[in-house]
């Protein structure tokens, strides 16, 4: 038997893990790829799996069990892959349109090894180095082989990175940054000539005084607030009628497939009647966040996963609760607008009216709202344990839940984004 038949037999192995989805986006910020991690609710955070076969069959299997583009849409996907899982022949359940297979720096760079990479590659795969911060046994008999090296910030001594990067640069790879938590590496990696960035640098406010939020984006606001506030419906058509971008976007929406009007729609009003007060707000909170029609801001990719989730916990929470999942929609989707506006996030509600919880989930993590936020943060950055475990307990949500809900999450997040 195969180690990825095992894995897929396993008893109740879908039941064991979590999926980590980290974006990894080009030199213009937009989103590219995702590295794909299964974790242990139970392993400390950063762990691996003591046995890296099973780390390897464990994404392989949801994989081939899922449907690769349910996980990651059009984007690519970055696989981990040890020794023992590239010299298997579960590799072949990944399509090599689809995945980078990125090669553990745990690997012993054997005459075997570097055949079988010899091997993948003729049948179409592409590769990554992971983690590199030297210049070692590993980078020297694969580098030539491989298609994306993705160097480690954290492991690098300071002052080292121009000098490693300038050894590893070739017109045959590219250069991946791993690990970029700050605007200003990002910035540093730019003028390297790095390609790729991984890390979660683009969702952090870097916070600049005096910033003001533009027109369009309050127009957007303000509309929101009407909705929350029950408002006459003539008065939310003559806010929309205000901003042109948002009269465009409107009738664009509404006369695409998706929203299934039978006839075109050419007014505002008609738009809003079609398009009903819910989705009305859930498209406004995603709009804040769009660069015209692009959808593939890594920000509002989050953004996005973030709402449908907590909407989906606080669903299974509270399944007779509509009013609810609403609100945690809006929650994760709004617990992202610092980075967006480059604004504290206090500042932002001062001008923002939201109820107390809502407040309370965004400034302090606190309450039911907070404590689901906080787990899907966990989630974001890979990391189990204790304080993973806690939360789950506390919330009331099983891992396989949690596991389900992700996966519906990314389903419908891809769905937007496809009829963008």
């Amino acid at each position: 038997m195969m180690v990825a038949d095992a894995a897929f037999n396993a008893p109740g192995f879908v039941n064991q893990f979590f999926l980590a989805r980290q974006p990894i986006l080009n030199r213009e910020q937009r989103l590219v790829a995702y590295e794909l991690l299964y974790r242990s609710a139970n392993h400390a955070p950063g762990a691996e799996f003591s046995d890296g076969t099973s780390a390897t069959a464990s994404v392989i299997a949801h994989a081939n069990e899922l449907g690769m583009q349910q996980v990651v849409g059009d984007q690519l996907a970055f696989v981990n892959v040890d020794a023992a899982g590239l010299m298997s022949d579960f590799i072949a359940f990944l399509p090599p349109g689809k995945v980078i297979l990125e090669v553990l720096e745990t690997v012993d760079p054997t005459p075997e090894v570097v055949a079988r990479v010899v091997e993948l590659k003729a049948l179409g795969y592409k590769f990554a180095l992971d983690d590199v911060a030297t210049d070692c046994e590993i980078v020297e008999k694969l580098q030539s082989l491989v298609d994306i090296i993705k160097v480690d910030l954290k492991a690098i001594p300071p002052g080292e990175l121009p000098a490693l990067t300038e050894s590893l640069k070739s017109p045959h790879r590219k250069l991946l940054a791993e690990k970029v938590e700050t605007q200003e590496e990002f910035e540093e990696c730019l003028k390297l000539g790095y390609e790729y960035f991984q890390g979660y640098y683009f969702a952090k406010p870097a916070v600049l005084s005096g910033k003001k939020i533009s027109p369009s984006q309050m127009a957007i606001i303000k509309l929101l607030e009407l909705l929350t506030t029950e408002a006459e419906q003539r008065d939310i058509e003559q806010q929309v009628k205000q901003d042109p971008l948002i009269s465009v976007n409107l009738l664009k929406l509404v006369n695409t497939p998706g929203v299934g009007a039978s006839v075109r729609i050419d007014s505002v009003g008609h738009a809003l009647l079609v398009l009903g007060r819910r989705q009305l707000q859930r498209w406004l909170q995603i709009l804040l966040y769009a660069r015209g029609s692009e959808f593939d801001s890594p920000l509002l990719q989050l953004a996005t996963s973030r709402g449908k989730m907590m909407e989906l916990l606080m669903q299974r929470l509270n399944p007779r609760d509509r009013a609810t999942a609403e609100v945690g929609f809006t929650i994760g989707i709004m617990s992202l607008m610092d980075a967006l506006f480059s604004i504290k996030m206090d500042e932002l509600l001062e001008s923002i009216h939201v109820p107390e919880e809502v407040s309370e989930a965004l400034l302090h993590r606190s309450g039911t709202f907070g404590d689901v936020l906080m787990l899907i943060e966990l989630i974001e950055m890979a990391r189990g344990g204790e304080e993973l475990t806690s939360l789950l307990d506390k919330v009331g949500i099983e891992l396989p839940e949690l596991y389900e809900t992700q996966l519906n999450a990314y389903e419908w997040v891809n769905g937007v984004s496809s009829s963008q």
